[in-house]
């Protein structure tokens, strides 16, 4: 039986759990499970996985969810299974399969056509998706037959792999921006390559600083009890890594816990913003480097 808390008081717990997301839960669904394992108070995750996408959740209890704003802007990486051959009316396996013909290269001329999906490009949001237009998700329009006006946005590949080829299914290793939709990306794959293509699977599994070997499953969590949970936590700043740290003086750290913004002399260029801790290496929050060499606090931790 899983080891899960029953009515338990809600704990102001601060910390960022990385979960292994499993197929067929919704991110939501799956941050209030989070939720309720961990007794918090206020939670929140850190980017949508469809439901039928698993891999790397990360979720923000407490004083973490001031700072994943970070996170929801990083890069993402993902493992995606692509059918070439084929088109499907939703982007994947969830749509109306149709058969177009195969794709007649090799492996080679396959990854070599690849290569004009690297950079900077537009997409259009797919109409079977999780976007709001007028306050509704786009799928609900689709589900009702209509189609609705998206603007392109812009994307970037970062960077991208091959993982495997064999005759039929692409396995690609692909990092890319916020916004990106990996569904439509396998569609226009499929269109350039002329023989049509359809995400058959897809797993994320790196989002920032973060990677899934350091996830854990729903399973594990469950079976955990109390401590052994909290033992998995890491800290709020781990959102954070690449930021530029400052450690701050006695004076400087009570000043910015009072919302104030004390002198600091760093050469660092007005605009910086840095993750700043006081002489007890405790973090307390991000502060911003103002023209008049001051630091502004952006977002801060609860004082004690």
């Amino acid at each position: 039986m899983p080891n899960t808390p029953s009515r338990e008081p809600r704990r102001a717990i601060t910390g960022v759990f990385l979960l292994d997301k499993p197929f067929g839960l919704s991110s939501n669904a799956a941050l209030q499970r989070v939720r309720r394992l961990f007794c918090a108070q206020k939670a929140g995750h850190t980017g949508t996985l469809d439901p039928h996408a698993t891999g790397l959740l990360a979720i923000c209890l407490g004083e973490a969810t001031k700072f994943s704003g970070w996170l929801l802007d990083a890069p993402k990486t993902y493992l995606a299974q692509i059918r070439l051959g084929y088109t499907s009316s939703t982007g994947d396996g969830e749509g109306e399969i149709a058969r177009k013909q195969p794709f007649p290269g090799s492996a080679s001329d396959l990854q070599a056509a690849l290569k004009q999906f690297e950079g900077i490009q537009v997409q259009r949001p797919p109409m079977h998706s999780a976007l709001k237009v007028e306050g509704r998700p786009l799928y609900s329009y689709a589900r009702a037959g209509l189609e609705v006006p998206r603007a392109e946005r812009r994307i970037e590949v970062l960077a991208q792999r091959m993982e495997g080829w064999d005759g039929e299914t692409l396995s690609l290793s692909v990092t890319v921006s916020k916004g990106t939709y990996i569904r439509v990306l396998a569609q226009d794959i499929g269109e350039a390559l002329g023989c049509g293509g359809y995400l058959t699977g897809l797993r994320r599994t790196g989002a920032g600083p973060f990677t899934l070997d350091a996830a854990t499953t729903m399973e594990t969590l469950e079976s955990l009890d109390s401590p052994g949970r909290d033992a998995l936590l890491l800290p709020a700043d781990a959102l954070l890594q690449g930021m530029p740290r400052l450690e701050l003086d006695d004076a400087q750290s009570l000043a910015v816990q009072r919302g104030q913004r004390p002198a600091c002399s760093i050469p660092d260029p007005p605009g910086q913003r840095f993750r700043v801790y006081n002489p007890g290496n405790r973090f307390l929050g991000i502060c911003e480097l103002t023209s008049e060499r001051r630091l502004h606090p952006a977002r801060m931790m609860a004082g004690d």
